[in-house]
């Protein structure tokens, strides 16, 4: 199931990044990598919750690894900037979603 789970995160990852790139869905390239990759995350992340992934723990990871990625992505190869507050965010982001799954480890 985190097969799955990691597919999907990749998938949403490079779908967001080639939404970056698709002006507003006007250059048909990164427009159709976008769908593929959203169509191919939610299908991924479908597959892991069949598997019996708890949809909490599925969702909450895929999030805050999705926003981290994208977040570090943006700042490293697009030039945009992350200031300290939003570094903080992404810890408590990442912070939230380890509760969650060490809650569901013990429940």
């Amino acid at each position: 199931m985190w097969f799955w789970l990691v597919g999907a995160i990749i998938a949403e990852v490079t779908g967001t990044i080639a939404l970056r790139f698709s002006e507003g869905f006007s250059r048909l390239g990164p427009s159709v990598v976008v769908v593929l990759g959203y169509g191919v995350a939610f299908f991924s992340l479908s597959q892991a919750l069949v598997r019996g992934m708890p949809v909490g723990v599925a969702y909450g990871v895929w999030a805050a690894i999705g926003v981290t990625l994208v977040a570090l992505i943006g700042a490293i190869f697009l030039g945009e900037s992350l200031t300290v507050i939003q570094i903080g965010g992404i810890a408590l982001v990442i912070g939230g979603v380890l509760a969650l799954e060490l809650g569901a480890a013990h429940a």
